[in-house]
């Protein structure tokens, strides 16, 4: 019997390249959705073909149309079925909402699992129920509920979007986080949020990133591993330019268990956590698509993509599913290493970030390199996608500066 096919997408998504690869290795055919225009380093390999939609941050209801137009032509032969599997927060979204999809199963959150996913208030609220420490936090909708929480709560605070992918004027947006050290900065974020979506504000944390992965079979939990960031792209807070492999701690594995279970999740996620300086874990968010350090979780031997798609087809544990993680396996992503360097250069934008890193203390970091190590998105017979990658992920985040 022939394997299905499977969808993925946004081919934009930093884990994209490595699910493709995953899924290839595993024997799958696959093809990519993408938004129409946009360049990805996806787009250079020669395992897959990407299919252009209208970007959801131009027209949803556009957006949705193409994507079920997609799925038509692509429809699985009689008999057969299509797997989708949505790679990023805006593609979880656009996937839970399509009205038909045919022969297409959803490989990913939908129905409550998906507003979960896509909406931190809810994750917190849940979190605090399994016994993680969440930080303080309330939900704002006008300027006056955040200054009254800051009235209650300390400096410094976080401010960001409660939804992961806010909805205005028929248009999936992206909003950034304020982190606010005292009164006036608190003002000017507020007056740049003024009020647009709603809000999460937060006691701001200082610590290590770590994260919590693993796959939710009917019968429980499997594959978990763990790791912890050596560096942020942008230290202020953003996905990891280079990560390690580490042990999960009982403590954390048995909260994570309860969360998961108690939302009734089936299939991959993250927990992402930060660490402070007396070791204590707090809860930061929820993710459930594959996370943007996939290229570790493979240097471990641990297939998510594949093993996830195999869970969604037959709900059975596919064989490899219970090796154990390695610990301390290093990966770095090239482009996000040169971009943490650039962001450390800038200088911190909040007299609440004191503990900026040195740039010649970073330099001297990212120098020391071990024949172990490992990089993201390289694999020798598709070596353009790596190239792409890089050059992508600088030229991206410098427009993205400059406006």
């Amino acid at each position: 019997m022939p394997q299905p096919t499977i969808l993925v997408g946004f081919a934009e998504a930093l884990a994209a390249p490595e699910v493709v690869w995953s899924l290839v290795d595993e024997g799958f055919r696959v093809a990519a959705f993408a938004r129409r225009g946009r360049a990805s380093a996806l787009r250079y390999s020669r395992h897959v073909v990407c299919h252009e939609i209208c970007p959801p941050e131009s027209d949803l209801a556009a957006s949705l149309s193409d994507m079920s137009s997609l799925l038509a032509s692509l429809a699985p032969e009689p008999g057969s079925q299509g797997i989708l599997f949505p790679l990023d927060d805006k593609a979880v979204w656009l996937c839970n909402r399509l009205q038909h999809r045919g022969n297409w199963i959803l490989a990913g959150p939908q129905g409550t699992s998906a507003d979960l996913a896509l909406n931190k208030y809810l994750q917190i609220e849940a979190a605090r129920r399994a016994g993680f420490d969440v930080p303080h936090a309330a939900l704002a909708q006008t300027a006056k509920d955040v200054f009254d929480f800051s009235a209650t709560e300390p400096f410094p605070l976080i401010l960001k979007p409660a939804d992961c992918v806010p909805i205005l004027r028929n248009r999936a947006n992206s909003f950034r986080k304020w982190i606010c050290a005292n009164r006036a900065e608190l003002e000017v974020a507020v007056n740049e949020w003024a009020g647009r979506v709603s809000l999460l504000v937060q006691r701001f944390v200082t610590g290590t990133g770590t994260g919590i992965f693993g796959l939710a079979a009917p019968d429980g939990i499997r594959a978990w591993s763990a790791h912890r960031r050596l560096r942020m792209m942008n230290p202020q807070g953003s996905g990891s330019s280079a990560c390690i492999s580490q042990t999960l701690p009982p403590d954390l594995r048995r909260k994570a268990e309860t969360l998961i279970a108690g939302a009734g999740w089936r299939g991959l996620f993250m927990i992402e956590l930060l660490q402070d300086a007396s070791g204590n874990s707090w809860f930061v968010e929820l993710n459930g698509r594959p996370w943007g350090s996939m290229a570790l979780s493979r240097r471990q031997g641990l297939e998510y993509p594949a093993w996830h798609v195999r869970l969604t087809i037959d709900g059975r544990d596919p064989v490899g599913m219970t090796l154990p993680a390695r610990r301390d396996v290093v990966c770095r992503h090239i482009g996000r290493e040169l971009m943490h360097l650039l962001f450390v250069l800038r200088g911190a934008r909040s007299k609440a970030l004191s503990n900026w890193p040195s740039f010649w203390k970073t330099v001297g970091q990212m120098m020391c390199l071990h024949r172990s190590d490992a990089l993201y998105n390289w694999r020798r017979d598709d070596p353009k996608v790596f190239l792409a990658d890089c050059y992508y992920t600088i030229h991206d985040n410098l427009f993205k500066a400059r406006n």
